[in-house]
């Protein structure tokens, strides 16, 4: 009798030393908001600067910019927004898996997005000239070039769930309302240090071959799934001491959440590569059917270029041009062709 009279007392000291939200619902993504000044003051300076960046472009004729990176510049800070105002913002630092699904949102979906907006190359065409070839400059500059080497822009991309998790980093960010705004800007940066480079939609600081980014994406889904064993069999309650002091009396236990998040994160985590890898495959497509017509272009050049000669020589354009088809010649094709 006793042990049980204790037992409820103890629920009711947790539940009148708990501060947090109530029960967390599925509503809550929609309905349950809170304010990340930062976030939204950043998201709306660079949301106004990209469409009056737009503008420009369009007004001094050089060309018309496509929408689709506009849509997918803005949809990267909305969804910037949505993670640390929305529900999500609000249970960050109450539910484990509240944050590992905000961590895979903004290191590999927001960035994702903002990079597919090609923000770098809409700032060189926009800019003056004399700015322009600073921006330039600067991007071919050997600091830039380290930075986009794929083993330190994976790196940047792999490292940081780990160190976050096993570190003094993850409780930093939730006991400490600067800490969790560190890790709302530092999580999209590193992003975008990744996939800068490897989509190569902007200008870099050296070219790299489009299948080092499959690899990598293939290495990225490989760290993921180990990062998500670990967190769910590991054994090892990540922050234990902060959610205990927390006392949420509602919800999953805390080894029930860490599971769930670690769920969570693996399957997000190879989830949110298919877009990367669709985004990586169409470049390859396009950046193959531009250099297919530049080869055409030069070969066509050449060829206007010996028959014109040949006419001013007075000599068979075909035989004496050096241009004439070889399937004429091959003893095996030319019947089929009149040879």
């Amino acid at each position: 009798m006793n042990g049980a009279v204790d037992g409820l007392a103890g629920g009711a000291a947790r539940v009148l030393a708990y501060s947090g939200p109530p029960a967390w619902q599925w509503s809550d993504l929609a309905t349950s908001w809170t304010l990340e000044p930062l976030v939204l003051v950043l998201s709306v300076l660079l949301g106004g600067w990209y469409l009056a960046a737009v503008r420009t472009v369009h007004r001094r004729g050089g060309g018309r910019w496509q929408p689709t990176r506009t849509v997918a510049f803005l949809g990267g800070l909305l969804l910037w927004i949505w993670c640390t105002c929305s529900g999500l913002g609000v249970y960050e630092r109450i539910l484990f898996t509240d944050r590992a699904v905000q961590v895979v949102l903004l290191l590999m979906v927001v960035p994702l997005l903002l990079a597919l907006g090609a923000p770098v190359s809409l700032l060189v065409e926009s800019s003056p000239e004399q700015r322009r070839e600073r921006i330039l400059r600067a991007l071919r500059s050997r600091p830039s070039k380290v930075l986009m080497f794929p083993a330190v822009s994976t790196a940047l991309l792999m490292a940081p769930p780990w160190l976050l998790y096993f570190t003094p980093w993850y409780e930093w960010s939730l006991s400490s309302g600067f800490g969790n705004v560190v890790l709302h800007l530092a999580l999209v940066l590193l992003g975008l240090a990744y996939f800068w480079p490897r989509l190569q939609l902007d200008p870099v600081g050296h070219e790299y071959p489009h299948l080092v980014g499959l690899f990598i994406t293939f290495a990225e889904v490989i760290f993921d799934a180990g990062l998500g064993i670990v967190l769910i069999y590991g054994g090892h309650l990540v922050a234990e001491h902060y959610y205990v002091a927390l006392g949420r009396p509602w919800g999953p236990s805390l080894a029930q959440d860490q599971t769930w998040g670690g769920n969570a994160f693996w399957v997000l985590g190879d989830l949110v590569g298919l877009p990367f890898l669709a985004a990586l495959v169409r470049r390859m497509v396009v950046q193959g059917r531009e250099e297919i017509k530049a080869v055409d272009a030069e070969l066509d050049a050449r060829f206007e270029e010996a028959a014109a000669q040949a006419r001013a020589a007075g000599l068979p354009e075909e035989e004496e041009s050096g241009m004439r088809p070889w399937w004429l010649d091959d003893p095996n094709l030319k019947h089929r062709y009149g040879g």
